[in-house]
């Protein structure tokens, strides 16, 4: 079974950036999608961004902020954050999902704050 693994994740002033990134134990060319969610204290976990081998997708509210990029050389997919808010505080974690699959990390906690 191919675990996945966030890094990345800490403080940061409003306005600054972050990379995540998610290393996979095993082939991430299994995964037909793979993907960010976040979950903020007392609110449901989210969707974030996606990918697949044809194209990328983001939320609209990260949209133009973030960008997500796939590795599949190495394995590894990554986050990065750009002009980060307030709001953008949440626990973070990368998901592939493919035939029978559905993976997820235990997630990284970024936090924006002043």
């Amino acid at each position: 079974q191919v675990q996945l693994v966030e890094s990345g994740g800490g403080w940061v002033q409003p306005g600054g950036s972050l990379r995540l990134s998610c290393a996979a134990s095993g082939s991430i060319g299994r995964f037909s999608i793979m993907r960010w969610y976040r979950q903020a204290p007392g609110k449901q976990r989210e969707w974030v961004a996606g990918t697949t081998t044809l194209d990328t997708h983001y939320a609209a509210s990260v949209k133009g902020r973030f960008i997500m990029s796939r590795d599949n050389a190495n394995n590894a997919m990554y986050l990065q954050m750009n002009s980060l808010k307030p709001e953008d505080t949440a626990v973070y974690y990368c998901n592939g999902w493919g035939l029978n699959l559905d993976i997820w990390g235990q997630g990284t906690l970024v936090t924006v704050s002043s």
